[in-house]
């Protein structure tokens, strides 16, 4: 069974991220997205809402599952038995870091290889920074988000 591992903060999930687990999922036979704690990032939602609202994104998708983890991403696919990280890219602003992080993982775990996927170019400019700043100043995101997504903003920021 060939699976793969697409990490992420997914804070929140958008659909640019939704269209590239799709893509994938057709590709392998199993395929985790790996809701990734970062310390050095300001989180909106718990790592349990934001896989939470990712399932729900998702109904149809009958061979993801959602996890969550905060070690290095390599460890939990040794620990899992996988052998593919995958890692979405919209811009070429994006290429330097995900380089980076192919060469480090690659170092850390030779057996695992890394699998870049392009973004739809509809999707280029979101990224979940974004949607959130748009949220704030009660913007429409709907083109953005799936509608649990939509929901759960606007319940959060109406706290």
């Amino acid at each position: 069974m060939k699976s793969a591992v697409y990490p992420g903060s997914f804070d929140p999930v958008t659909l640019g991220h939704l269209d590239i687990i799709r893509r994938v999922s057709a590709v392998f036979d199993q395929l985790t997205v790996l809701v990734a704690h970062s310390n050095s990032k300001q989180q909106m939602f718990s790592p349990e809402e934001r896989k939470q609202l990712i399932l729900e994104s998702l109904p149809d998708v009958s061979n993801v599952k959602v996890d969550a983890y905060s070690g290095l991403t390599v460890d939990y696919l040794k620990q899992n038995k996988c052998d593919v990280i995958i890692r979405g890219l919209r811009a070429i602003s994006d290429f330097e870091y995900e380089l980076v992080m192919a060469n480090m993982n690659k170092k850390l775990a030779p057996e695992i290889e890394t699998m870049i996927v392009f973004a739809n170019p509809e999707y280029h400019y979101v990224s979940s920074k974004g949607i959130k700043e748009v949220a704030v100043h009660d913007g429409p995101i709907e083109k953005f988000v799936s509608p649990a997504v939509v929901k759960a903003l606007k319940e959060k920021l109406n706290k």
